[in-house]
């Protein structure tokens, strides 16, 4: 596939200033969980705030921004991203204790801390509420970005503040309120929303008082559940399809006769039938055909549509 050359031109006025990690043409199966698709043109790591500040002020406001944690939740096609990817995870980095009482604790974490990384702090500091963040496989960017739950719990439960970021590197804090909140969606409230894009770069999270044993205890048993539900052996991006209301998209698709389903290396899992996973070798293609029969075919036979779970991005391949 031929790349814009306006896209590939770009420069950077202040280039010199930048201190993160820039690659071009970047492979994005090295960074999503699916282990699977094309390139994206520009992939940068950010330093930190500052830094990430300093580069989207340089980015053409028409070129096409994605901000990623673990790629837990995402498919590229293969033929690519014909834009920016910035990565965070990693990068924004802080997860600490800000106030303490005799209730509980607030602490702040960086859009780029893994949620298992929270759910352990938060245990180890005898705080409880953050146990279920151990069973995203994600960053808390990422968690924030489609209200992540597991086991009845939902992240924007216990958020108190958030910290975001624009398209013209403008920082500023935003409540729970400021979004329309609900199952796996997160948006700005209609007022409220721009021209500008915005992202998360970190927030606050209101945890109770509890005890380290018990939480530690709880996360053990959820890592055990997922372990003995969900095929963890092999590249995947979680829950591919949201739950329909009073219902569960692992059951309808199963009711389908879907499980076992391939198409090239990827495959509907024959242990949880919602995950979709990389036998070895799967394209995006291979993983979006899958995801396409199993959309028509549910429809088709139960009468319901089921919704993505995981974003899709990117171009098809010119073949």
């Amino acid at each position: 596939m031929l790349m814009s050359e306006a896209i590939r031109s770009v420069t950077y006025s202040r280039r010199s200033a930048l201190r993160g990690e820039m690659c071009v043409n970047e492979p994005m199966r090295k960074h999503t969980s699916w282990r699977a698709g094309g390139e994206a043109v520009r992939f940068y790591k950010p330093a930190d705030s500052n830094d990430l500040a300093v580069f989207l002020k340089d980015l053409p406001s028409d070129d096409p921004v994605i901000m990623i944690g673990l790629g837990s939740n995402l498919l590229v096609r293969d033929g690519g991203f014909l834009g920016t990817v910035i990565s965070l995870h990693a990068r924004l980095s802080d997860l600490q204790l800000i106030q303490q009482d005799k209730q509980g604790s607030l602490i702040y974490i960086g859009a780029g801390v893994a949620c298992a990384k929270v759910a352990r702090f938060a245990a180890r500091h005898d705080l409880a509420g953050a146990e279920f963040l151990a069973g995203i496989p994600g960053t808390f960017g990422g968690a924030l970005a489609m209200n992540a739950g597991c086991y009845g719990s939902e992240i924007w439960q216990i958020v108190t503040q958030v910290q975001v970021i624009n398209r013209m590197a403008q920082q500023y804090d935003r409540l729970p309120e400021d979004y329309q909140i609900s199952y796996r969606q997160v948006r700005l409230q209609p007022s409220l929303a721009s021209s500008s894009e915005e992202w998360f770069m970190g927030g606050w999270l209101r945890l109770r008082r509890g005890s380290y044993a018990v939480s530690h205890q709880q996360i053990k048993d959820l890592l055990m559940a997922r372990i003995n539900s969900q095929p963890l052996n092999l590249p995947n991006a979680g829950s591919v399809f949201r739950n329909p209301p009073g219902d569960y998209a692992a059951r309808l698709i199963e009711s389908c006769q879907l499980k076992r389903l391939r198409i090239g290396g990827a495959m509907i899992s024959s242990k949880h039938a919602n995950f979709i996973v990389n036998t070895g070798n799967a394209t995006a293609a291979d993983i979006e055909g899958l995801i396409t029969i199993i959309k028509n075919t549910v429809k088709e036979t139960t009468g319901i549509s089921l919704e993505l779970e995981v974003k899709i991005i990117g171009d098809f391949r010119d073949d």
